[in-house]
Order: structure tokens, then C-alpha cells, then sequence
């Protein structure tokens, strides 16, 4: 940790190495991804640990297989026994910050039999896998205490008690009516929050805050966003930058579906399998998922003195 003083570890959630402009996609405009992948290191082969994202980023976390660290689905404690990135930094003095997403859920069993209470020092950076928790979001709920991003959006004047669900992930169709974007029919119209107070912008907006805090001060921050995971809701003016037209071809061989794996097969009956199986679901999503692709890459950018920048997509 001598040689390097400040670290930043991106992530991000259901991003393929194929929707990148740096892997070659003929449209995709991802311009900061790209900028890091030209003056660092790009890998042409990786593969996660899991296709689940939960015990994949458990993986990232401890340097770990699934079967090793035993978190093998999501929601599924990690262990306190494994050792993860924030802790091995900060046995060399250094600690780890966080804004944005980990799943890390707490292995309370077993702080409990050792009585380690929860509220204690130890017990804190046990909950949070030794992260130093700046604002957490995991995705796919109502944010609570752990993030301020609620707050933020009603100080900007989305009145709601539930704002995540009214204006972030909900859509307003040509007709100027609210719709569900949990329902991946209505992804081509524009969440009903402007691309400024997005998710990727407010964590975006936390990292930067907190690299300007440290001044001179060494720093490691991992930067972790949800997008573009489902549900597929993008704000102007990136729910309609892209057509079909400009989405490369699926690649599918009906020799996929003999002689499958039981867990693939028991995959393949889950309700979001069976509906990207559809033509009509994959091609209304996926032009805005490149739409999501490229908002989250546009945004993030690495920053600070002499720093080493760590792009992670993690495909599920």
C-alpha cells in the first residue's frame, strides 16, 4: 500500500463486458469506462464466481469462491470468519469506504453465540463486511436510514413519503400517466425523475464529496451502483438514445436448451427467464438498458492524485 495512494473500486450490477465501447460495441457511448480502460489494464477474459449477484460480490469481497466463503445466494450471511478487502486494509492502516451497493448481510448467528453486540465497534464493522459505510443502497427496495438519497430527492421536490417508488423506478407514459417501472413493458418511457437525482448520480455525488473531504489524505472508496440491474427504468434523455436497430444481435442456439443442467434448468423456470426468452420483452428492454449502460459510464469517472482505478462489471 506504499507504493499506491489512493484507491477506487468501481462496481457496477448486471453490466456485460459486451454493452462497453472499450470491448468494441459499435454504439455504445461509455466514455469514462473507456478512458480508464485505455490508460490501465483491460481484461478480454474474467469470469465471476457466481451467476447470482449476491455471493459474486462476496467473491470480490474476500478473494473467494462461492463454495469457500458460503454465501451462495442472496441474502445469505458472510460468514464474520472471512476476511474481506476493507479488513485486510485495515490491517495495513488503511480503510475502506463505501457508497453504493454490497449485499453484505450479517452474519448474526454468529455474533450472537460469540456475543458480540451489534452496536459495539467491532460489531459495526462486522454488519457492514469492515466497509466504512458512507451511504448504502442495495437495490430493488425502498432505501431506509442507511442512505440519504430519500431525503435528498423530497429536498428537491419530489413530495412523497415514498419517493424511490414514486419517482425513481415509476414512469410516466406519452399520455402523461404514472406507470410501474417494475413492469418491463413500460421501460420505453422516462422514469419521472431527471437524470440530476438519479441513483447513479446521487452515489456518484457521494463519492466525489468524500474524495474531496480527504484533501491530501490517502483514500480507498469503493464505488458501487445498482445500475444498470433491473428494474430497467432510465431518465431522460437516456430511456430513448438508443433504437433496436443499434442493439447488436442476440446470440441463442436452440442447442442451449438439450440436455441442460438441473440448477440451469431450474434457473430457466424463474419468471424473469421465461420472459427474456420473449422477443417482444428483450426488445423493448434492451435499448433502454443501453440507455442505463451508458448514463452510469457517462457519469463515473475516477479522480485524485496518483490514483490506481479499479473498473469491476460485475454479469450476472
Amino acid at each position: 500500500m506504499t507504493a499506491i495512494r489512493n484507491v477506487l473500486f468501481i462496481m457496477c450490477d448486471q453490466l456485460g463486458r459486451d454493452h462497453l465501447g472499450c470491448y468494441g460495441h459499435p454504439y455504445l457511448r461509455t466514455r469514462n469506462i473507456d478512458a480508464l480502460a485505455a490508460r490501465g489494464e483491460r481484461v478480454d477474459h474474467a469470469y465471476v464466481s457466481s451467476g447470482v449477484c449476491g455471493p459474486s460480490r462476496m467473491s470480490y469481497y474476500t478473494g473467494r469462491t462461492m463454495t469457500s466463503h458460503g454465501a451462495n445466494w442472496n441474502r445469505v450471511p458472510l460468514s464474520i470468519g472471512e476476511i474481506t478487502l476493507g479488513e485486510y486494509l485495515r490491517r495495513h492502516g488503511r480503510s475502506l469506504a463505501l457508497a453504493g451497493k454490497t449485499h453484505v448481510m450479517v452474519d448474526s448467528g454468529s455474533m450472537a453465540r460469540l456475543e458480540i453486540a451489534g452496536d459495539s465497534p467491532l460489531g459495526v464493522r462486522l454488519r457492514a463486511g469492515s466497509f466504512v459505510e458512507l451511504d448504502r443502497y442495495d437495490g430493488h427496495h425502498e432505501p431506509g436510514r442507511e442512505s440519504g438519497h430519500p431525503a435528498w430527492l423530497r429536498a428537491n421536490g419530489y413530495a412523497s413519503e415514498r419517493p424511490w417508488s414514486d419517482y425513481v423506478i415509476s414512469v410516466e407514459d406519452d399520455r402523461g400517466e404514472v406507470r410501474s417501472g417494475w413492469k418491463m413493458r413500460n421501460a420505453r418511457w422516462p422514469a419521472r425523475v431527471e437524470e440530476a437525482h438519479s441513483q447513479t448520480a446521487y452515489m456518484t455525488n457521494q463519492a466525489i464529496r468524500y474524495i474531496q473531504e480527504q484533501g491530501d489524505e490517502p483514500w480507498a472508496l469503493h464505488l458501487s451502483y445498482v445500475k444498470p440491474h433491473w428494474p430497467y427504468v432510465a431518465p431522460r434523455p437516456y430511456h430513448n438514445m438508443y433504437s433496436l436497430d443499434e442493439c447488436l444481435p442476440l446470440v441463442r442456439s436452440r442447442a442451449e436448451l438439450d440436455n441442460a443442467h438441473p440448477v440451469t434448468a431450474a434457473y430457466r423456470q424463474h419468471e424473469e427467464s421465461i420472459n427474456f426468452s420473449r422477443e417482444e420483452v428483450s426488445n423493448t428492454v434492451r435499448p433502454v438498458y443501453r440507455g442505463l449502460s451508458s448514463n452510469w459510464t457517462i457519469i463515473s469517472a475516477g479522480s485524485g492524485k496518483r490514483s490506481t482505478n479499479w473498473a469491476a462489471g460485475k454479469t450476472p
